[in-house]
């Protein structure tokens, strides 16, 4: 089949997030001025940079607060800091329960269940019972063209300017044990994948030819 995306698809579902798979997890810590946390999952994330180090994520439209902003959204833009929590597949149910929407004063990380440690370099809180951490500092965001309010989306770059790695993940090597780490990734629909050390396959990039 082909469709253009502006006229519709006419499929069930929408095909396109099963299409672009699979996605990194952003799990995002933040606060606002008054150091109110907030903690929510996106599924639009990923590196974009490695010198400096830097991180994108995709905020859609909120749904609760009045000026139709994500609380990560508008505690980054107030405050220029926020933390990436990798999820793994020991964090998969409180991560899926961080993505709940709730208003503003309401504290995801705390209903989750989960432990906030300070952070070295920023102010939002990590998450404990995440093995590896990034600490951000913001670069810039970019509104989306859209055509409908519901549909904004708003690009966020971070710089990562602080790594926590849990010891027990950095083998003799210096590499990262990926089948301890055992990370999930986003699929489409309500669907998510695991990385195993079965999973795993090298392959050497070919040189200058």
């Amino acid at each position: 089949m082909f469709y253009e995306p502006k006229n519709g698809h006419g499929l069930s579902k929408n095909p396109f997030n099963s299409l672009v798979v699979p996605r990194p997890i952003g799990w995002i810590s933040s606060v606002d001025g008054a150091g109110n946390v907030n903690l929510a999952p996106y599924s639009f994330f990923n590196g974009v940079a490695y010198n400096p180090p830097t991180v994108m994520f995709s905020s859609g439209h909120g749904q609760v607060e009045d000026d139709g902003m994500k609380d990560s959204l508008r505690n980054i833009q107030e405050t220029g800091e926020f933390v990436h929590n990798f999820s793994t597949w020991d964090t998969r149910e409180a991560m899926n329960d961080t993505s709940a929407t709730t208003a503003m004063d309401r504290d995801e990380l705390a209903e989750a269940g989960l432990t906030p440690i300070p952070s070295t370099l920023v102010k939002p809180p990590r998450v404990k019972e995440s093995p590896i951490h990034f600490e951000c500092k913001l670069v810039d965001t970019y509104d989306l063209p859209n055509t409908l309010d519901d549909n904004k989306y708003t690009v966020v770059f971070g710089e990562v300017i602080g790594v926590h790695i849990a010891d027990e993940l950095i083998m003799e090597n210096g590499r990262i044990d990926i089948a301890k780490l055992h990370p999930i990734a986003r699929m489409g629909y309500q669907d998510y994948t695991e990385v195993t050390g079965e999973t795993v396959f090298t392959m050497e990039r070919p040189g200058f030819r």
